[in-house]
């Protein structure tokens, strides 16, 4: 005989945990941002560090070549690794990444950049909402929006060489519209990645957090990026 109150508690329960995995992936995201925001303050502020950054480019490359390489592990390695060794990675690439993002303290306004972080904010928000919420399946989009990053960056390193004004702007702006589309694709995936996996458990869902906070954390800090670049022309 079925029991509608037995159903309507295990989907009470099911959206329970569904809600503290998505919190988990956004505190975790959070703790990242801070982590990138205070290691880029305290290098960005600091003229002795900056000089070190400006005048050894060896130094740079060689920590963007290190975060691409613990995103590539994290992403590819999750299952084989820990939860704790995952959290630890990210943690790890936030304060790294927060170093390379230092020099956007030499070229802006604090102003300009706690401006800009507050829009960056918003919009992510509501994207991030508007994917979660979503009863529609965005995995279409997804691919839509990864071909599209695809020619987003053959185009900047085309323009690394060309140097036109006209294809800076076009690709600028193409930034700003795949991130806040990443945003709600990425949102709505690891909603669906949990509701898949289910709640038995907890290690499995911890790295679904990781992983889902590193994905939102990466659409944050490029949608961040790009929008600096438009506010800040005038700055």
């Amino acid at each position: 005989m079925y029991d509608e109150s037995s159903f309507e508690v295990k989907e009470g329960s099911r959206s329970t945990a569904l809600m503290s995995c998505l919190a988990n992936v956004y505190w975790w995201m959070t703790f990242a941002l801070m982590i990138s925001a205070l290691s880029a303050y305290l290098v960005g502020t600091s003229p002795e560090l900056t000089k070190v950054f400006i005048q050894n480019r060896m130094l740079f490359f060689i920590l963007l070549i290190a975060e691409l390489g613990l995103v590539i592990w994290i992403s590819a390695g999750i299952n084989k690794m820990t939860a704790s060794t995952a959290t630890a990675l990210f943690i790890l690439y936030a304060a790294l990444n927060g170093l390379t993002l230092s020099f956007i303290f030499a070229v802006y306004s604090i102003q300009m950049i706690a401006m800009t972080f507050a829009v960056t904010a918003g919009t992510f928000a509501a994207m991030a909402v508007i994917g979660t919420i979503t009863k529609k399946d965005l995995t279409s989009f997804g691919n839509l929006f990864f071909m599209a990053l695809i020619g987003l960056i053959i185009a900047s390193v085309v323009n690394l060489f060309w140097a036109n004004s006209t294809l800076y702007w076009i690709c600028t702006y193409a930034g700003v519209l795949i991130f806040v589309g990443l945003t709600a694709y990425d949102a709505n995936r690891i909603k669906q990645m949990y509701l898949t996996m289910g709640t038995d458990n907890p290690e499995a869902v911890r790295k679904v957090a990781v992983l889902g906070a590193l994905a939102l954390y990466l659409d944050f800090i490029n949608l961040f990026l790009y929008l600096l670049r438009i506010f800040g022309r005038r700055d």
